[in-house]
């Protein structure tokens, strides 16, 4: 048994130890041993009582929100980088090709009137008519443009396959120049086209039929 649960401390020589060692072990041992007793601690100790002054309760009127338990310090503000802006060079760049597609889409639309067989059959015709002769004179052809390095610019359209063609386009002589101007129509498929105008009308205002 522990000197806790003991209650007082007080020292009992063994039997074989002489008197003289008791006495003397005795002098050396303080005299508290023998006169305090130890506190004892039960496990049916009552709690001390609660406190006679409460602190106030605290209330809130709305319900409660969620915040940060741990404040970041926020990062030092720099200027944001000037991003160049690319909308005008693409811009730019799809206006160039959209003009260069309509150029060259004309461009070609226009050389396959001039080389079809219809404009070649019109120039052999007119260059053979002696009225035309007389009133343009000698080297009837086309008149040429400088942005079509040279070839006549010739408005309508040539549509053989749908039976439809109306051209007209300048041209000049050694006299003078004129506009000539050419319909034709097929009305059903599988028969001949027929010729509706074929005329040259000058600078002048003078009409010269070539139907006939």
């Amino acid at each position: 048994m522990s000197p806790r649960d003991s209650g007082p401390v007080l020292f009992v020589p063994p039997p074989a130890m002489s008197s003289a060692v008791t006495a003397r072990l005795a002098r050396q041992l303080p005299s508290s041993i023998y006169r305090t007793p130890c506190r004892r601690t039960y496990a049916t100790e009552l709690p001390r009582p609660p406190p006679s002054v409460h602190p106030e309760p605290e209330t809130y009127a709305h319900t409660s929100r969620p915040r940060t338990y741990v404040k970041v310090p926020s990062a030092p503000r720099r200027p944001l980088p000037s991003i160049p802006r690319r909308w005008p060079a693409v811009l730019a760049f799809a206006a160039v090709g959209v003009c260069g597609w309509a150029v060259f889409f004309t461009y070609v639309t226009n050389q396959e009137k001039v080389t079809s067989s219809v404009v070649q059959q019109m120039l052999r015709s007119m260059k053979s008519s002696e009225h035309l002769h007389d009133y343009l004179g000698d080297a009837i052809r086309p008149v040429p443009e400088w942005w079509l390095n040279g070839d006549p610019w010739i408005h309508g359209r040539v549509n053989q396959i749908n039976g439809s063609i109306d051209l007209s386009f300048k041209i000049k002589g050694s006299k003078g120049t004129g506009t000539v101007y050419f319909t034709s129509v097929r009305r059903e498929k599988g028969e001949p086209f027929v010729i509706l105008r074929f005329r040259v009308i000058g600078d002048d205002g003078t009409i010269i039929n070539l139907t006939a």
